[in-house]
């Protein structure tokens, strides 16, 4: 399993779609406070029609990626794309997250529940999230 770098991905006709957004994950709720208000702000914005989107932790947190993978499944869910609010792929991504996700799969396809799990670059390489970053650096250093 590598890291798609592209946000398309192929589905079955018919099947059942989610997104999870993960996140490492802290045993400090005040940082885990703001990965719900996003959870929220991305509901209210893709509204009704908008792919189910779920929130997951990677570790120190719940619910977990394992968690939200089997609850997603065991609703009929068949693919699951996962974006990972990272700011760069370092060892978790590149190593730690494919495994876990192919060891799921596993599980998922032993017991007779197949599903497609994506893995996405981190939000953090895309273009935009750099131009607010260094808007809001200058901003600070004005």
């Amino acid at each position: 399993m590598t890291i798609t770098e592209s946000p398309d991905t192929v589905l079955q006709q018919g099947s059942a779609r989610a997104s999870i957004l993960l996140a490492h994950g802290s045993s400090d709720p005040h940082w885990l406070a703001p990965f719900d208000v996003l959870l929220s702000q991305i509901r209210e914005a893709m509204g009704a029609n908008g792919c189910r989107t779920e929130l997951a932790y990677m570790e120190l947190a719940e619910p977990s990626l394992s968690a939200q993978v089997n609850t997603l499944a065991a609703e009929g869910i068949s693919s699951i794309d996962i974006l990972p609010l990272f700011f760069a792929a370092g060892r978790h991504l590149r190593r730690d997250v494919p495994v876990m996700i192919e060891a799921l799969q596993q599980e998922l396809e032993s017991a007779g529940t197949p599903v497609s799990i994506q893995l996405h670059s981190p939000v953090g390489l895309e273009p935009e999230v750099a131009t607010a970053i260094s808007q809001v650096v200058q901003r600070k250093l004005r």
